[in-house]
């Protein structure tokens, strides 16, 4: 398959509205508190969440990554762009931590350069 630069915005939406989505249902998870103890009371909360606008946000964000990701099957082969997805993990944990405050430690900076890295090798970019 031939790829244009713009293709790969196709996968830059997917990985970034994810993304959005993650750190949108944390931040109101983090507001709403912990569930309540027992399940009938527990699936009251998050059904009543459905209708939060935050909440909702995020799952149209997640239902325009998958558009944006039917696009890019379009435009690549699944092997060269679903490592790409992986990049996901990094914006999360630098944003966790810059948002909610969350762990930063070397376990997870190692982690996140070898998926990093990763990614690099299966792009076919770290071939010789």
């Amino acid at each position: 398959m031939t790829q244009r630069p713009a293709d790969y915005a196709f996968i830059a939406a997917t990985v970034l509205l994810s993304v959005y989505g993650q750190l949108a249902l944390k931040w109101r998870m983090d507001q709403v508190g912990p569930l309540p103890a027992g399940f009938g009371p527990a699936l009251r909360v998050l059904l009543r969440l459905l209708l939060d606008p935050v909440v909702l946000s995020s799952f149209i964000a997640a239902f325009l990554a998958s558009l944006a990701w039917m696009a890019a099957m379009t435009r690549f082969e699944l092997s060269y762009a679903y490592p790409f997805t992986s990049l996901g993990f990094v914006l999360v944990l630098v944003l966790s931590v810059g948002l909610f405050g969350e762990s930063f430690s070397m376990h997870k900076v190692v982690g996140v350069a070898l998926i990093v890295f990763g990614t690099w090798v299966a792009s076919g970019r770290g071939a010789g």
